[in-house]
């Protein structure tokens, strides 16, 4: 762990970003390889929305992990780089039981309120029954999903970053391998995606344990943290409260999202979403990678007082983050419709996907360096700045205008999706402009 504060920066944030990047891509897996082979099915097209207004369920619960994990993670970092061992275990072990209770909490919750959630949340008559079957089964994985992705942190944030990738890589091959079993071999359909995600979540989670519990060289889950202090849980949810937003309300957009366009575009443009969704968090992704490969060494020379090192890890991740945004942005663009294809064979939903993309995207190509900025500000504990350009671009922007702009255009649908970029390009350079006086300021 003493590397994180004497190795060269450059070739440190290469080895801990480029597993970092990985596991991403791999986790993306666990979210877009149901939706592949969903929509090969016979009814792919409506199967493939049905699963879809889950998403916003799927969404807030990956939300908790994120409280607790990304929280956590930099505080823990912080006692490393101030050589208080004894306090990143505590706060690391605090994470993991809150943690479980709050998948008690959530399977409890969704069970009980699941359909009518999911009608008001964009589903169909026609889709509820695929979105039921689905989520039915993948609540049950709730506590290996909160546990696997929560705790994956506290392995990155040590340094070990390709076990950190390995957390990720063995569940996602596992549900690589099961999704064709479980719903064409044995025909269980949207049924059999979920039990095969459940069953890689639980596979990740008990990795994940283990290696917190008996690596030799790594902190340890202690029992006698099990039951946390109050102080010690408030110091994580005040760093943790900010990529809880961020996730929680990606749900809320969602939902906006989908009901508008199942009112202007019924179960086709829901099912265009589900796949711009997809390729969304395919794009960004890999910038998520980049953003925890510089959290443990931010976190760390922060605590340790070598502002120096911290500057220069900020630059190496905005030139290399903004240089993949821009090549991967501009793919899309050009060809639309071979990226499309991979969901589905559907003629008129790759259509009318396609004719969305170059509007729904347009805004990425800034909002890639917001990523990276807001993860600097967590990494330090700047929270509440993380926080507010969070609540900017979704809740004060994104929502608002996925109502309002309807209004002003014949093509209603075109209203729906040109509120993205709008509230992408406001939100970022709001969030730049924060980032530069906020470096000249406190990084000089």
């Amino acid at each position: 762990m003493t590397k994180l504060g004497t190795e060269k920066v450059g070739s440190l944030l290469l080895k801990l970003a480029i597993p970092a990047i990985i596991a991403q891509l791999v986790n993306l897996l666990y979210n877009i390889i149901d939706r592949v082979y969903i929509g090969r099915m016979v009814d792919g097209e409506v199967a493939i929305a049905g699963v879809g207004v889950t998403f916003p369920i799927i969404i807030l619960i990956g939300a908790f992990s994120l409280l607790f994990g990304m929280g956590g993670a930099p505080r823990c970092s912080m006692k490393l780089g101030a050589k208080d061992r004894d306090g990143a275990e505590e706060v690391m072990t605090a994470s993991f039981s809150m943690l479980v209770v709050v998948a008690i909490l959530i399977t409890t919750f969704f069970s009980i309120f699941a359909e009518p959630l999911l009608f008001l949340f964009g589903a169909s008559e026609v889709t509820i029954n695929y979105a039921t079957d689905y989520l039915g089964i993948y609540l049950f994985g709730t506590i290996f999903s909160l546990i696997s992705i929560g705790m994956n942190p506290f392995i990155n944030t040590q340094g070990f970053a390709r076990t950190s990738m390995l957390t990720v890589l063995i569940g996602a091959v596992i549900n690589i391998v099961l999704d064709p079993i479980f719903i064409f071999t044995l025909d269980m359909g949207v049924k059999g995606a979920a039990y095969a995600t459940v069953i890689s979540q639980a596979v990740s989670a008990i990795w994940v344990v283990l290696f917190l519990r008996f690596k030799s060289d790594a902190l340890k889950l202690r029992r006698s943290y099990l039951v946390p202090q109050w102080s010690v849980v408030w110091s994580i949810l005040s760093l943790g409260i900010a990529p809880f937003i961020m996730q929680s309300t990606e749900s809320l957009v969602l939902i906006s999202l989908n009901t508008q366009l199942l009112k202007y575009g019924g179960d086709l443009a829901v099912g265009a979403m589900t796949i711009l969704t997809s390729l969304l968090q395919s794009v960004t992704m890999p910038l998520y990678g980049i953003s925890q490969g510089l959290q443990p060494i931010v976190s760390y020379n922060f605590g340790s007082g070598d502002i120096r090192r911290v500057r220069r890890c900020i630059r190496l991740a905005l030139l290399s983050g903004g240089s993949y945004i821009f090549i991967l942005c501009t793919s899309l663009m050009v060809f639309p419709r071979s990226f499309v294809k991979i969901f589905t064979t559907d003629s008129q939903l790759i259509e009318m996907t396609s004719s969305f993309i170059p509007i729904y995207f347009l805004g990425v190509y800034l909002f890639g360096l917001q990523i990276i900025c807001q993860q600097v500000f967590v990494s330090l504990g700047q929270a509440k700045i993380s926080l507010f350009i969070a609540i900017l671009r979704k809740v004060v922007l994104l929502v608002p205008l996925i109502y309002i702009l309807p209004n002003f255009f014949e093509d209603k649908q075109f209203g729906v999706i040109v509120a993205e970029p709008i509230s992408d390009i406001t939100s970022a350079i709001t969030a730049i402009t924060i980032f530069v006086v906020f470096y000249k300021k406190k990084l000089h």
